[in-house]
């Protein structure tokens, strides 16, 4: 696997940016659920969370990367769960795994290689003594 943080954040944002696009388009069609949420509030419950991360993810903040992995296993976890439950929205689903994936594999390492080059990083306990 590469090493360099370059690698790592084209990967997030190759990933990101579909995924957002894709959320947004796939929760705004109307459903055949006689049961389902009005658009706004589906849009508003699936959009908004990959929305609080943008601004570290466009400006290459390593902090930002790797607590975006939390918001990014909301959607992980959608998928799965999609894949098993609905037949009919199988592709929609297999999208978002995808891009859900390689958005944490990419902010994963963007932000393990980045912070070791800046010097960020937790300290051992016995080099605190």
């Amino acid at each position: 696997m590469p090493t360099s943080p370059q690698f790592y954040r084209v990967l997030t944002q190759l990933c990101y940016w579909p995924l957002l696009v894709l959320v947004t388009l796939w929760h705004s069609l109307p459903s055949s659920e006689p049961a389902s949420l009005p658009t706004s509030l589906s849009l508003l419950f699936w959009v908004l969370p990959l929305l609080f991360p943008l601004t570290g993810l466009v400006r290459g903040k390593p902090y930002t990367h790797a607590w975006a992995n939390f918001i990014l296993m909301l959607y992980f976890l959608h998928a799965l769960t999609t894949l098993w439950t609905h037949p009919d929205e199988r592709v929609w689903a297999a999208l978002e795994l995808l891009f859900a994936v390689g958005a944490f594999i990419g902010a994963t390492g963007f932000a393990r290689y980045k912070g070791r080059e800046l010097g960020l990083g937790l300290k051992k306990l016995k080099d605190q003594d």
